[in-house]
């Protein structure tokens, strides 16, 4: 009996009260914030001029998640945001490719999440596993989130070739502390947040500071449209960046898969098999293909609201549609967008050494819980190139006449980890 009243709590199709559902919408909208709308930032500070828009990141999440609880039958309580694993990508894929290249190639992700969504659903997911095990996945991640960390050594200004400002360095700072602390410290919906409140103290710092312009809060309207960048309308399709760009679908597809068992294991209902990973992937494919198309990233799920799931205990599909509606609705509050565009650097730089080095020890961790044996050469190899071909920054260019495509290192990576694993034979076991 009360094995089954604490599965209640998890019903998806529950509605709880309507001042609890709303307050609880808010905390999945807090919880994927922070995160969403530094993918833009960060991704505009790498190429040095704007290629995502804030108000776009956040009307994309909201889209993407309506569009994922329609395509899982509103079964399974995941909310979309914005995802970091295509930021250096997208910053290499604009190099060669422009604005046009790289949303098409973001479509093209989609794409790849509904071709693979279809094959499971005829066939099963065991060759994903086989495709993309450990081995690949773990150095994959890592590489997303070291590949990052010059960009929060110079956002802070303590580079080589910086001028030494204290100032910087407090905002920063105090940037930092915060997050660690409400990440270590806090219990509740605050330890979900870290890096919220952590932006949010760095704000006042520098604010102290005389830091922050408010001139283009000043001078933005309460109501605007986000700047929307539509294929066919704006852009014709350029496939330039497609190599650059798509290979790392199939490491996001791992990081799916993953935080779907997540959730699963939260909930208490195998969400791989009800509404099922062909579902799921297809909905989250169509939502970043829908994304692209109207100029936003692509999107990914947020464990930082499969937390709030675990924390409130309510797994309401109710409440995650709100929630990205809430989402939408942000996106056209101008004043608000203009105030996060007016973060200083040094705050961004501070809450990125933790957000760059989680992610990078998320990889790690994949290595250690599934027990990676680097005493095998095999693993060694896989690893060690990986690693080496991403963190290096290689490119491949390939030309012909007016055609040209690039792989850049993360995706040159992703690739050539899938082949050495396929390609190399199993070591067999060395006993003392």
């Amino acid at each position: 009996m009360k094995k089954k009243e604490t599965n209640l709590l998890y019903d998806v199709h529950e509605t709880p009260p309507f001042l609890k559902w709303m307050v609880l919408a808010l905390q999945h909208v807090f919880a994927m914030f922070g995160a969403t709308i530094l993918v833009p930032i960060l991704v505009n500070q790498f190429a040095g001029e704007e290629i995502l828009s804030i108000p776009m990141a956040l009307f994309a999440s909201g889209v993407g998640t309506i569009i994922y609880c329609i395509c899982t039958k509103r079964k399974s309580p995941v909310y979309l945001g914005s995802s970091f694993a295509f930021i250096s990508p997208i910053v290499a894929g604009y190099a060669v490719a422009g604005k046009p290249g790289v949303f098409t190639a973001l479509a093209c992700v989609g794409l790849v999440y509904i071709v693979i969504a279809l094959i499971i659903k005829f066939t099963n997911k065991n060759w994903v596993d086989k495709l993309l095990p450990p081995i690949v996945v773990g150095p994959m991640i890592m590489i997303i989130g070291l590949s990052l960390s010059g960009s929060a050594i110079s956002n802070i200004g303590i580079a080589a070739d910086s001028i030494f400002n204290y100032q910087n360095v407090v905002v920063a700072g105090v940037t930092l502390l915060t997050t660690i602390i409400v990440a270590m410290y806090t219990k509740g919906f605050l330890k979900v947040i870290p890096f919220l409140t952590g932006i949010i103290a760095g704000y006042i710092t520098a604010i102290c500071f005389g830091m922050v312009d408010f001139t283009a809060f000043q001078n933005a309207s309460f109501f605007e449209m986000p700047k929307f960048y539509l294929m066919f309308k704006d852009y014709t399709p350029a496939f330039g960046a497609i190599l650059t760009i798509v290979p790392v679908a199939l490491v996001t597809i791992a990081e799916h898969i993953g935080d779907h068992t997540a959730l699963s294991h939260i909930i208490g209902k195998d969400l791989l098999k009800d509404p099922g990973l062909d579902n799921s992937l297809l909905g989250d494919g169509i939502a970043t293909s829908v994304a692209a198309i109207m100029g936003g990233p692509a999107n990914t799920t947020y464990g930082e609201n499969t937390s709030v799931v675990g924390m409130t205990k309510i797994a309401s599909i109710k409440v995650i549609l709100t929630a990205a509606i809430f989402a939408i609705i942000i996106a056209f509050l101008g004043k608000l967008t203009a105030l996060i565009g007016s973060i200083p650097a040094p705050v961004i730089g501070g809450v990125s050494i933790l957000l760059y080095g989680f992610i990078s020890v998320n990889g790690l961790k994949v290595l250690v819980q599934n027990q990676i044996d680097f005493g095998k050469t095999k693993n060694v190899v896989i690893a060690a190139v990986m690693l080496v071909m991403g963190l290096g920054n290689a490119v491949i260019n390939i030309s012909s006449g007016n055609f040209e495509l690039a792989i850049s290192g993360m995706s040159l990576a992703a690739i050539l980890g899938i082949l050495l694993n396929i390609c190399l034979p199993e070591e067999k076991e060395v006993r003392e």
